[in-house]
């Protein structure tokens, strides 16, 4: 085996700008911090950095203004596309962004969800989706899959008893005012390349005025699915993206 150290000034990572080096509170392995340097990213690149409004809700999401420095604004739990709505119509020339988790815009903001995306607001709604509730206790979620064990289905989810899981992303593909929905992951280099590129897409369709667009982001908790990072991110390719397929849904943004 070789002991060659590598030179510390040949160890590069490049932090996005945007993002401070405040101490995140996800869970080792978490999708979140992924998906944050992302959207550092494509707002730098952009040049949007004192343009851009972000608006996160409660859950896991919550402390996102912490890591980010540009303007947010607080929501209430699954009102975020209330809010977002509210600020692109007073400014439309911001960019406007939601970030929240599936138990956030899929359940208790459904209505939101629904109708924003309907109403064709020129917001980028960013979605969160792994399978559970990762703050609260780890319980059953309207994305939960079907067999799969929460704090508050601990047998697995039974359709019989607790329904189906919510494909939200197919929805919003179905609505009229969508003008690009979009599924993606973030665990490989060209999963996360994959990402980049469908937020920008989202991004220059907001500020172009051509709809809502939803990019959900297929994610890991291993915390509250209780396996390493490693085997969560087995168990998403295993399991989730059966259930949630990858790809573009619906992309109308050049027409």
């Amino acid at each position: 085996m070789s002991n060659e150290i590598i030179a510390p000034e040949n160890l590069v990572y490049a932090k996005p700008a945007l993002m401070n080096d405040t101490l995140m509170h996800y869970c080792p392995g978490c999708s979140h911090g992924e998906v944050h340097k992302l959207v550092a990213e494509v707002i730098e690149e952009m040049g949007m950095e004192e343009k851009t409004v972000g608006v996160c809700p409660v859950g896991c999401a919550v402390f996102a203004y912490r890591y980010l420095d540009i303007d947010w604004q607080e929501a209430a739990h699954g009102r975020a596309p209330a809010v977002a709505t509210g600020i692109k119509r007073l400014w439309p020339d911001r960019m406007v962004f939601t970030y929240q988790g599936d138990g956030d815009l899929a359940c208790i903001g459904t209505a939101e969800s629904i109708h924003a995306l309907n109403r064709g607001e020129n917001i980028v709604m960013i979605f969160i989706n792994n399978a559970i509730y990762g703050m609260t206790g780890g319980q059953m979620a309207p994305t939960t899959l079907i067999g799969q064990k929460t704090a508050t289905c601990p047998y697995g989810r039974d359709p019989i008893l607790h329904g189906y899981p919510l494909n939200m992303t197919e929805l919003a593909a179905h609505l009229e005012g969508t003008c690009y929905v979009t599924r993606q992951s973030v665990e490989t280099v060209a999963a996360i390349r994959s990402a980049k590129r469908a937020l920008r897409k989202a991004f220059d369709a907001s500020m172009a005025g051509k709809g809502s667009s939803l990019v959900e982001f297929i994610s890991t908790c291993n915390s509250g699915w209780k396996v390493t990072p490693v085997e969560a991110n087995k168990w998403m390719q295993e399991n989730m993206f059966a259930k949630y397929p990858k790809g573009d849904l619906k992309d109308t943004t050049n027409g």
